[in-house]
Parts: C-alpha cells; structure tokens; sequence
C-alpha cells in the first residue's frame, strides 16, 4: 500500500482493516453508539464516517435526548393552528402566512457555549447562523433579536463576556444591515461561567418563494458556495453544545469556534434571493452546525435518491486538510444548493456577479446512499438517513427530585420583610428602577442598529419590536421573546406557560394579533432526571398552552448540558411569538405615548403573588415558593381586546406588567413617553406594597384620552378582562399619592440609566 493510500482512510482500507483503533469516545461517541455504527455499515468507519456521526449524532444536531418529549408539540397541534403554517418542526425554521401573499419566517436559536469560550465571535457567528437559516427558506432576512443572559452583573466573568457578546451580536447584525428589534439581557447567579446567548432572525418572502431543504432529481448538481472552508470551527457548536463544562470553568474538549465575516453573508444573501428569483434552486441547506457533514447528510435524507460528492471540488482555505476536517469544519458563511443540470451555468454567472464563490461538488444519484470521495478515494459510504435523521433516540431518566423541589417550594416569600411606610416603598420603587435586571439596557441596544432598512416601527424599549413587511399596505410583524427562569425552576409547567404567556401579551400589546412561536430551550444536563423533568415538563406547559392560545410552536432550539460541573443553569425555555398586523401605522406606542390628561388603566387583576419576583431576588436574593397563576384563556381575551382597540385607534399608548410589577411598569412608561402620571394605587390592590411590586400575569397598562375611557373599560366588560382606571398622565413626575410619595422623572431616569454604564464604561460603538 503508498503512503498516498494509508493517508487516506477509504472504505476499502476500512474493510481490510476492522480492528483498527479509532478514538470514538474522544469525539463524544458511547461504545454503544459506536457499535450500532458498525451494524448500520457492517465494517468499521472511516475516519470520515465517524467524524460525520459523531457530529451528527451529537446531543447539538440530533436532539437525542429531547427528541421523545419534542414529540408532544405535534400531539397538541391541531389543524386550525396548522392553517396559516407552511412549514414547521423539522425545516431549518418555521414559516407562517400573513395575508396578501406574504409570508413570514422566524426561529431562534442557541450559541452559548462557543459565546463562552470566545465571546465575538460566539455571538457573531450565532447571528450568522440564525440568519442563513431564515435565508435557507428563500426569505429576505428583516430584523434580528437577541435574548441573553449572563452571571452577576458584578462578577469578573460577566465583565469578561457581557461586552464581547454585545459587540459580536451587534457588528455582525449591524454589518449586515438588519435592525435588532427585540430581545432580554437578564442577570443571574446560576449563568455565572454559562452565559446563554441565544439569536432571533425573522424574514419575509412571497408564499411562492418557499425553498425546502432537499436533494431530489437524479443528475442534479449539488453546488457549494459562499466562503471557503477551513480549520475554523472544527467540530465548532457541534461537539461544545454537547458536553458541559468542567468544575474549573475549563474544556475537556475545545474545538476552535467558527470566525464570522458578515459582509461576505451580507453578500450571499443579496446572491441568494437572486438565485430564489431566477427559479434556480431545486433544494437548499445552510452550513451551519457540523457543516458539510450536516448539509450533505440532510439534503440527502430528505430527498428521493442517493448523492456523490468529491471533497476535491470543495474549495479550501487550509492547505492538507483532511477529509474528516472538511466534513466537519463549520466555516461560516457557506451554503449548499440543489440545482438542475441546464440551470448550472446561470447558477455559477450569478454567484460571479456577487463575487460569491460556487463549485459543483457532487449531484443527486439513483439509489440510497451517500457516497463521498476525497483524493481519487471513497471516504464516505452510508446510508444518509442513518447519519442525519436515525440518529440514537434516548429515554433519560425523568424524575422530580423531592427533596430538592419540596424545600424549593415550601420557601414562601411571605417571610421576607417588606417596605411600609410612604418613604420605604418609594425608596423600593426608585431601588428596584436602578437594579440590574430593570435598569435600562440602553448600554447594550446602542451598539445595535435598530432603524436601519427604514421599516422599523418599534424596537428595544417596547414590549416588542415591529416591522413593516409590505409598504404599499402597511402590514408588518410584531416579535417578542421572554423567559423569567426563576418562575420555570419554580414549576416549569406553569413557569413555561407564563414565559408563553408574556411574550404573547408583549406581541397584542403593540396592536399585533399573536400568530405563531419558536422556542430556544437552554437546560441542564440531560444525564440528570431532575432536569429531564423540568424540560418535560417545560414542554408539555408550551404545548398545552400553545393549544389554548391557537397559536402553533413552528421550530425552535434544545440546548443541553449549559452547566458547569454539576451545577446547572435555571431551567431557561425562551419563548419567541410572532404576531401579524394588518397596518403598522396603527401601532400602539410603549408608554404614556399620549398626550397630557389621558387616562391610565389598568387591565387584569394584581393579587399576592411575590414567589420568583424580581422584587424578592433583587432585595432579598431569594428565589422560592410558587410562581404567579396564569390564565391563558384571560391571556387570550385580553389580546382580542387590545388587537380591537388598537385596530380602532383607541389607545395612545400601552405597557405589558411583568418583572418588578406595577412599580416598574409606570417607571418605565412615564420615561418612554416622557411625562408623569398620577396613580391611585387603592385602585389596584388595598395593600401599596402588593399594587406596586407583585408580578401578577396577565396585565397591561393603556393610556386612552380621557374622553374614551368609559368606551374602554365598558369594551372590556364585554370581552370579560378586568379593568380599573387607576389615573392619569402629565406633569414631571409618578405621584403615587400618599401611599408612596411622588418621585421625579429626572430622579427615576437617573437611577434607571446609571447601573450598566457604571459598571461596563461608555458605550462602544
């Protein structure tokens, strides 16, 4: 045998060689799952094969843990919810009808531990990532988002990462020319050393343009393009999302993480969608997590016939690259394109008109196999199914941890001391304003562009971003994403329902009616049954409530072993709803967005509910007792009626309730209007510190002139949501009467704006 043909681990050197060792385990495989690869092939792999399993069967790409209880999504969609969906679980995002011929499509999903590792180019290549994959649909990407959440906002790790994260996102979404419109920045001990950065794309395209990924027609070229491939990302998202970190905070594997470029995206995209428009693609696959180990495989799987591809054509970046790394490597920026043989040539001309590489690598062949050679040598030869949809399919263990959970619950909130007096609760609602988790996060949503492409309506500092889709109509989209994990690790069934359940109301309060939801499910270790039951019952509380609301779970992300040693993050589902407005000019404003003397009500009902507060975090550092109740069939009345008041042009402006309750909801709607109000908080609740700080659900504030406030709350008996006018807006201040005193706006939006400036510097722009 030349030494040409020992360097090339072939199918027929596997063959002759089945004893030969191979270092399954260190990547990431169980003697099991080595063995049943085996079976599948009847031979040893090749060194190829098995960094194509590997990759592929990894926790990341294969859901394996999560795939028995993703099931339930499925279960609990009915037809209605299906209607507007035209795709759904399973394509590289979902996509839903608007109206008018328009389509939307939006997912979001997980970068966390590369972010870790590398801090910009974690996030950056996460935004890259969500991006291709809402490109992947034949849609025109339109704004971006970006839920995240770090460790004590004064630990050294979070001053090590937070302002990495935040340029990564921002300067790979700001070079690209796409507004970030929505998103958290959430504090917590339990990320300290385990950040969770999760990316939000949404696009737009006509129904017509909906591209599949799959590989289908015998003889149809497969055509990689975009940037070339190297050693970055090397086993990259793939192998670090499936594994959780040391006890020290150090890897025991460190594949380098991908390196972004967004201009070369910004360009493939402007490529892509002139492809989509010339009618030149059959089926169509992003590189993203296991690169051409994944695209390969799933265009395969999900077509009707074998493919060839000659790793030889696949341009490189690295000199002597082998096999395995070119399957593996998850170089950024690349896609991979089904296309007809007499469509090749116009293909390739528009690809050079962008300056956007492109080579045929391989084409769809009769039969069932995925054949891959490398150096005049088959390297690859498996059946694709095995690779990327039959992957192992386990049943962890599930258990609630009694002991655990019981003294968890039994911690009531009820003991811990309250503020009394006037002077107390208005030093509270000045204290709570200025908290990390409250305080403005203007630090952060500076470093992104916000307005560019000049169809944003509304974006971080409203309960949700909004963006035109059609300028000739009007009609646009509304997109909120929340999660408060302290109420998941409470009860995750309810806690899941009320992270549904918000992100709901965000999306109504804008004027949208809710249509559609992804979500992005960052747990634990999945080897842990405690945590197997909080994502268990996570998803069957989204499920259920995704049922009640009509409104239909379309894709979304697991994220596994975010731990570090055995202890594990808050159990985090974030939540993502899209909803549709028929005309973006009729947006209801954040805020006492009005004018002097509107009136201010208060819709739902505020009870004793402090078990997860922010309140009870930040004062007391507790985290105990049970979350707020939710009631999803109130969640739905009250979408109904702000969507109707707000199509009517009754409200002038309005806020969602959420973390730190009234208190922070007037604080944050009398600076974004820019005017004061007085509150009579006997209306709300007869004890001020449960008006001011519970964190009820199902509440949201309304500003309407003063002369329609009856019409209001009269519109509101009707739709069965509660409603209480509880003041009125003008002057420079919150005059909480004598329950609490009155506080300055100045004062408030100096507390509010100083927190994250003062502990991260200027902002870097």
């Amino acid at each position: 045998m030349t030494q040409s043909q020992v360097q090339v681990d072939s199918v027929s050197h596997a063959e002759a060689t089945p004893q030969a060792p191979q270092p399954y385990r260190e990547l990431g495989l169980k003697d099991d799952e080595y063995a049943r690869i085996r079976e599948i092939l009847g031979r040893r792999p090749t060194d190829a094969e098995l960094a194509m399993y590997s990759v592929m069967w990894s926790e990341h790409c294969s859901y394996k843990s999560s795939k028995v209880h993703l099931s339930y999504f499925g279960e609990t969609t009915t037809e209605e919810m299906r209607s507007a969906m035209l795709a759904g679980i399973g394509e590289n995002a979902g996509v839903v009808s608007i109206g008018d011929d328009w389509a939307v499509t939006f997912k979001v999903e997980s970068h966390n531990h590369p972010s870790y590792v590398e801090p910009y180019q974690g996030a950056a290549t996460g935004v890259g990532g969500i991006v291709r994959d809402i490109m992947a649909m034949g849609a025109r990407p339109i704004a971006v988002g970006d839920p995240l959440r770090f460790g004590p906002i004064d630990a050294e790790d979070t001053a090590r990462v937070l302002p990495g994260i935040v340029a990564g996102v921002g300067g790979y979404g700001n070079c690209l020319g796409l507004p970030n419109v929505a998103g958290e920045v959430v504090f917590d001990p339990s990320y300290a050393g385990n950040p969770l950065v999760n990316a939000l794309c949404v696009g737009a395209l006509k129904r017509e343009d909906l591209h599949l990924a799959f590989a289908s027609g015998t003889g149809n070229k497969i055509i990689l393009f975009g940037a070339t491939t190297g050693l970055d990302g090397i086993g990259g998202v793939s192998v670090l999302a499936s594994e959780t970190f040391g006890e020290n905070t150090g890897r025991k594997k460190l594949p380098s993480v991908q390196v972004g470029d967004p201009f070369t995206e910004k360009v493939l995209i402007e490529c892509c969608l002139e492809l989509f428009a010339a009618g030149l693609v059959v089926g169509i696959q992003d590189l993203g997590g296991a690169g051409l180990s994944c695209a390969t495989s799933e265009l395969a799987s999900a077509g009707d016939g074998g493919m060839s591809v000659d790793l030889d054509a696949v341009p490189l970046r690295a000199t002597g690259m082998t096999a395995a790394e070119i399957l593996s490597s998850e170089s950024q920026e690349r896609m991979c394109a089904v296309v007809k043989p007499e469509h090749v040539e116009a293909f390739l001309a528009v690809c050079a008109k962008w300056d956007v590489l492109a080579s045929v690598i391989g084409e769809v062949t009769e039969g069932d196999r995925l054949v891959i050679t490398s150096g005049g040598e088959t390297v690859v030869d498996v059946p694709p199914r095995t690779v990327a949809h039959e992957g192992p399919v386990y049943r962890r263990p599930v258990a609630r941890d009694e002991v655990q959970q019981d003294a968890l619950n039994a911690d009531l909130p009820d003991r811990l001391p309250r503020p009394e007096t006037p002077s107390e609760l208005r030093a509270e609602v000045l204290r709570m304003a200025g908290s990390p988790n409250l305080a403005s996060r203007a630090w952060v949503t500076d470093q992104y562009d916000r307005y560019v492409r000049g169809n944003t309506v509304a974006a971080h500092g409203a309960d949700a971003g909004v963006v035109q889709v059609d300028e000739e109509t009007g009609r646009g989209i509304s997109v909120a994403t929340d999660c408060n994990a302290r109420f998941v690790a409470l009860d995750p069934y309810t806690g899941a329902q009320l992270a549904l359940a918000e992100a709901y109301r965000n999306v109504a309060t804008s004027g949208a009616v809710p249509l559609a939801v992804t979500d992005c499910l960052n747990f634990g270790s999945p080897e842990d049954p405690h945590v197997m039951w909080q994502f268990q019952q996570a998803i069957r509380g989204i499920a259920d409530g995704c049922a009640v609301l009509g409104t239909p779970v379309t894709g979304g992300n697991v994220s596994f072993y975010n731990q570090t040693g055995s202890t594990a993050i808050l159990p985090t589902p974030v939540v993502g709803v899209l909803g549709v407005i028929e005309d973006v000019r009729r947006a209801v404003r954040s805020g006492f967005a009005g004018a002097d003397g509107d009136a201010v009500i208060l819709l739902g009902s505020t009870a004793a509910e402090f078990g997860g507060s922010e309140w009870a975090h930040e004062v007391h550092g507790h985290l105990g007792g049970y979350p707020p109740a939710v009631d999803l069939e109130h969640e739905r009345r009250l979408a109904g009626l702000l969507a109707a008041a707000a199509a009517d042009g009754e409200l002038t402006g309005s806020h969602d309730l959420s973390d730190g309750g009234l208190a922070q909801g007037l604080v944050e709607a009398a600076l974004a209007g820019g005017r004061g109000a007085r509150i009579d908080l006997a209306e709300v609740h007869d004890d001020a510190f449960t008006a001011l700080f519970s964190e009820s659900a199902g509440r949201v504030l309304v500003t309407v002139a003063a002369d329609a406030a009856d019409a209001l709350l009269a519109r509101a008996a009707d739709a069965g949501v509660p409603a209480v006018r509880i003041g009125g807006t003008g002057g420079t201040a919150l005059d909480l009467g004598d329950a609490a005193g009155t506080l300055a706006l100045d004062e408030l939006r100096a507390a509010w704006e100083a927190t994250l400036p003062a502990r991260f510097g200027p902002v870097s722009v």
